[in-house]
């Protein structure tokens, strides 16, 4: 999956445990009819991938969806979503918006010969 647009906000590198696992949270916002600010966390050796942005970028960012199960200490189950990016790159402004305008062209067929 991907995600495109500007880059609003780049966190700082965070390490956790004795391990030194590494996260680094940035903010994509997209360019349609209602914007979205969408944070992805890049984590591990991916976090240097983020050096050479700033905010105001144009990018473009691939991404997975990751879920996980929790069971707190009353027996209750929980589940989280994350949004996980493995790859960003370059997506000028120019490219950002004919991609959106390719989107919501797709969505705004009046002639959809769909029965539902």
């Amino acid at each position: 999956m991907e995600l495109i647009g500007k880059i609003k906000h780049i966190g700082t590198t965070e390490v956790f445990g004795a391990n030194g696992f590494r996260k680094r949270e940035i903010v994509v916002t997209t360019d349609e009819q209602y914007p979205q600010h969408i944070m992805v966390e890049f984590v591990q050796d991916k976090c240097d991938l983020l050096d050479n942005y700033k905010i105001g970028d144009g990018v473009k960012v691939l991404i997975n969806l990751r879920g996980r199960e929790w069971v707190n200490p009353q027996g209750e189950t929980k589940y989280f979503n994350s949004i996980q990016g493995w790859r960003i790159e370059d997506f000028g402004t120019s490219q950002a918006a004919v991609a959106n305008e390719a989107a919501a062209s797709l969505n705004n067929t009046a002639d959809d010969d769909l029965p539902f």
